[in-house]
């Protein structure tokens, strides 16, 4: 029985797990009422290891086994979610550590050492940790991590988390009073067992969840726990790492479920506050932060995920025919002069008007901050709030594509972002002035090609300026390219480039749409 965790199994170990976290996530959801009843633990573990496999399957085929351990353990840290996905990637990152410089494949002492490592690390980054969390059943696997070869250690340890996991009903009063076990725990165990299958080479038919702790009554959500801060946020933060200490001190001040992960000048930072520009503004002070996420806690715990009644998506737009595309798609519309940003109470009001739970795009890197501050307003009365980071008309329009009303909020939410991220935009713009730009210098009435907001070609003619572009933005793959044609496009703009993508980039698929924007005379976007 047996296979070495070389860089091939590793791989299979990903996406395995991730395979086994999504048929299993709903379950390890429902369980989730530490440190908040928020109802998404499972969902936040699958995404973090669908960002782990993710960046494996970016990877040559023949990456080496160092190379195959650093992706994993940085692909899980630049996509963590949630408190337990924090330290999930913590727990990866652990584990490379210590099997990434390996010459030969692990035995099972090896492989017991990496899973201590891996312990104290996540330990580490918990600023209060708990017992009967996921700490501990990753504690009790690294110490029953015992046996000869690979695979019996690896057993051993999935066995340990078992037993840990079934304690930790005992171990926490808010779980004793749900019937419950602990869901990031929960989900560790799920990952733990899939290891063990891909090095024993024996696969589970399922992946057991319990439903509740052995013996208990089932689950009655604790309505009586006192609720702690109302919001829940997550950043990616580019600091030095004498920057951290201060970071925390600062953080743990302000709220609670505090985990920073990371090193070499990145990091994951998660924290529960009652302020969030608070805890945005101490990351600003400590360096760069971005990918900026900031979640309502506080659902109900055990009401009906979906159909939500209430559910909504707001569009910002200046131009009418982007407004017709996002209110043929779904979207309320909150309209603002162009070049201008919306008034503050206008976007927040819409918000409130729009439902209980509403989901912004803003379409513009300038009024992605507006949009925050919006949500922020929006969330004091109630509600639960996302905003999606688009910063392209293209990017609101990929999100649209993908939200479904009938998934829960929160998964709707990554959904839409995913999609998002994934469209690479572009735009035409006439130069109104001299200027240096990253390619040269632009005189006015220049014709500008400009991808992800970096100008990338200077011409004279609009239809020569949009070839560049779309051939540029393509060279990196795609598979749809959408075009709006501004109110000022040259006629035929349009049909060229489609005649232009149909032969020279064939297996793309296009749509064309009429935008009516007033600045830009072309919006592209790849996917």
């Amino acid at each position: 029985m047996g296979e070495v965790l070389d860089a091939a199994a590793v791989r299979r170990w990903c996406r395995l797990a991730a395979e086994a976290l999504g048929r299993t996530r709903s379950e390890i959801d429902a369980l989730n009422v530490f440190p908040v009843p928020d109802g998404d633990t499972g969902t936040n573990l699958h995404m973090t290891v669908i960002a782990a496999a993710d960046a494996l399957d970016e990877l040559p085929g023949g990456a080496g086994l160092a190379e195959t351990w650093r992706a994993l353990a940085r692909g899980a840290l630049l996509g963590a979610r949630g408190n337990s996905g924090v330290i999930l990637s913590q727990v990866l990152r652990g584990l490379a550590d210590v099997l990434g410089p390996l010459e030969s494949p692990p035995g099972g002492a090896v492989f017991a050492g990496a899973l201590g490592h891996a312990s104290g690390l996540a330990r580490g980054a918990v600023e209060h940790p708990v017992e009967g969390t996921i700490l501990s059943v990753l504690a009790e696997a690294a110490a029953s991590c015992t046996g000869p070869g690979l695979p019996e250690a690896c057993l051993a340890a999935a066995g340990g988390a078992r037993r840990a996991l079934r304690r930790t009903t005992g171990q926490l009063d808010v779980l004793a009073r749900s019937g419950v076990v602990d869901a990031g725990a929960a989900g560790l165990c799920v990952v733990l067992d899939a290891l063990a299958a891909v090095v024993t080479e024996e696969y589970p038919e399922r992946y057991e969840v319990p439903a509740r702790a052995a013996g208990t009554a089932p689950l009655v959500p604790d309505r009586a726990e006192p609720r702690g801060p109302g919001f829940e946020v997550m950043y990616l933060l580019d600091a030095p790492d004498d920057a951290v200490a201060a970071l925390r001190a600062r953080l743990d001040a302000l709220g609670d479920s505090l985990v920073v992960v990371g090193g070499d000048g990145l990091w994951n930072v998660h924290v529960h506050v009652d302020d969030a520009g608070a805890a945005i503004e101490a990351g600003m002070a400590a360096g760069r932060p971005h990918r900026i996420r900031v979640g309502y806690l506080h659902a109900e715990p055990g009401e009906p995920h979906a159909p939500h009644t209430g559910r909504a998506v707001i569009a910002v737009t200046a131009a009418d025919g982007l407004a017709a595309l996002f209110e043929g798609c779904g979207a309320r519309v909150v309209r603002r002069e162009p070049g201008a940003m919306p008034p503050l109470a206008v976007l927040a009001e819409a918000i409130l008007a729009a439902g209980d739970e509403v989901a912004v795009l803003p379409n513009e890197p300038e009024v992605l901050a507006l949009a925050e501050a919006a949500a922020e307003r929006a969330r004091d009365a109630g509600a639960r709030i996302a905003v999606v980071p688009t910063k392209a008309s293209v990017q609101g329009m990929a999100a649209l594509a993908v939200h479904d009303p009938l998934r829960r909020f929160g998964e709707d939410v990554i959904e839409m972002t995913r999609a998002a991220g994934a469209t690479r935009f572009g735009h035409l713009e006439v130069a109104g002035q001299e200027a240096v730009t990253s390619v040269g210098l632009c005189q006015p009435g220049d014709v500008l090609g400009l991808i992800e907001g970096d100008v990338a070609t200077i011409g004279a003619d609009v239809g020569e300026v949009a070839r560049g572009v779309l051939d540029r933005m393509l060279s990196g793959g795609g598979e749809l390219v959408t075009l709006i044609a501004g109110a000022h496009a040259p006629a035929g703009l349009a049909e060229a480039l489609e005649e232009h993508l149909r032969r020279d980039h064939p297996d793309v698929e296009v749509g064309v749409y009429d935008g009516g924007q007033e600045r830009y005379p072309l919006l592209i976007g790849v996917e």
